[in-house]
């Protein structure tokens, strides 16, 4: 597998750009997003702004539906494309833009709330709300907080509407909504007073509902909020899935969705990376001959290589489960998530090493990755939750 280039990809023919190979897909993905997106990434960083109509661009992509809605089936006007492929299109999109925050943000739209809504919506909700996301007309926003599972406690609550009122009332807050500012609605997973959990689609709209621009340092051209829900009144068809069962449905697709499709950008991030260093062993000089003379830099390059490709073998392996009838297991989502990050940090410090103390030149992709790779390695539960995810499988332990 050479670098830069994804290997091709062979799945199925599913959608208008499936006879576009994986590889081509992500370059083709890194071409746009170099020419629309990358111009402006150290700026929209610097000032930690989410740029609306740099996303109705990417949305718009030829040669037809582009990164809003790569998961929509074709008839509510998306791409329609494998699961696999998906994953491409969202390294394409890292590479090019070398942008993280970008490319989470898409992901959580393009992905981890567009399939729930797929998979477990009613054809009044698929209708509704996925060809409006596939367009970038509507984007949709979820905490990551609620990727976590029963290792997050719920923050937000919901209980039965009042006498002669068929609904649900809501309270609490929940943080780290990635996309919160600009969303028109949110996938929100309320606890029950017994325990269980049921998982609504909130409109922006609702009374009551109040959205705040909230988040951590890293990925700042993510849009992050806040979301406080006083007493919200959501009608019965605002519910995804079936009421008191989102444990069972959407909360662990939840999971395996953001342990896979926002570890995909970094695939791309890490090409970016290695290629930086390539350029930087070669350019550098050290006791006055190029560094690229250096075994050691040599075994860096090599080792940095190794770790990007076995990631994205694994990556693409577990992506690939969700393409033919099923989807991952959390065992295989956790562990490829487990080891991409792992990756990740090791290629952004040794991408840090080989360019060396220099003066900051160029356009910061290190700085940036060195401080959004502790984000990605936390985020999804961290270490705390992936082990024991792994772990629990081996033993048995459900």
């Amino acid at each position: 597998m050479a670098l830069p280039e994804s290997p091709p990809h062979n799945g199925p023919d599913t959608g208008p750009l499936a006879e576009t190979s994986g590889a081509a897909l992500a370059a083709r993905s890194r071409a746009w997003a170099g020419r629309i997106a990358w111009p402006s990434t150290s700026r929209r960083d610097h000032d930690g702004r989410w740029d609306a109509g740099l996303f109705d661009e990417l949305a718009t992509a030829p040669p037809g539906p582009g990164f809003a809605g790569p998961l929509v089936p074709r008839a509510l006007g998306g791409a329609a494309l494998t699961a696999t492929d998906a994953c491409f299109m969202l390294e394409g999109l890292a590479e090019g833009s070398r942008d993280p925050g970008l490319a989470l943000a898409v992901a959580v739209h393009a992905a981890l709330v567009t399939v729930p809504i797929r998979a477990f919506g009613t054809a009044r909700q698929r209708e509704r709300y996925l060809p409006r996301m596939a367009s970038g007309e509507w984007t949709g926003a979820l905490s990551l907080q609620q990727t976590q599972g029963t290792a997050h406690t719920p923050t937000v609550h919901a209980r039965p509407a009042g006498p002669g009122q068929d609904g649900w009332i809501l309270g609490g807050a929940i943080d780290l909504v990635a996309g919160a500012p600009v969303a028109h609605h949110f996938l929100i997973i309320a606890a029950h007073g017994d325990g269980a959990c049921t998982a609504f689609v909130v409109d922006r709209e609702t009374p009551g509902l109040l959205v705040t621009n909230d988040g951590p340092a890293a990925m700042p051209t993510c849009p992050w909020g806040r979301l406080v829900l006083d007493d919200c009144f959501l009608p019965d068809d605002a519910v995804l899935g079936t009421v008191h069962g989102a444990s069972a449905e959407v909360a662990p697709l939840l999971a395996v969705l953001d342990w896979v499709f926002t570890s995909a950008p970094w695939l791309g991030i890490m090409r970016a990376l290695i290629r930086d260093s390539v350029k930087a062993a070669r350019d550098r000089r050290l006791f006055g001959r190029p560094l690229s003379h250096d075994q050691s830099a040599r075994f860096a390059l090599a080792d940095l290589t190794t770790q990007s490709e076995l990631a994205e073998g694994l990556l693409r392996q577990v992506a690939s489960r969700f393409d033919h009838g099923g989807r991952p297991t959390p065992q295989e989502a956790a562990t490829a998530r487990l080891f991409t990050a792992s990756a990740a940090r090791t290629v952004v410090q040794g991408a840090a090493r080989l360019t060396g103390p220099l003066p900051r030149s160029g356009d910061g992709l290190i700085e940036r990755a060195h401080r959004d790779v502790l984000f990605l390695s936390e985020s999804g539960g961290g270490t705390e939750v992936l082990r024991p995810v792994i772990a629990a499988a081996l033993l048995g332990l459900g």
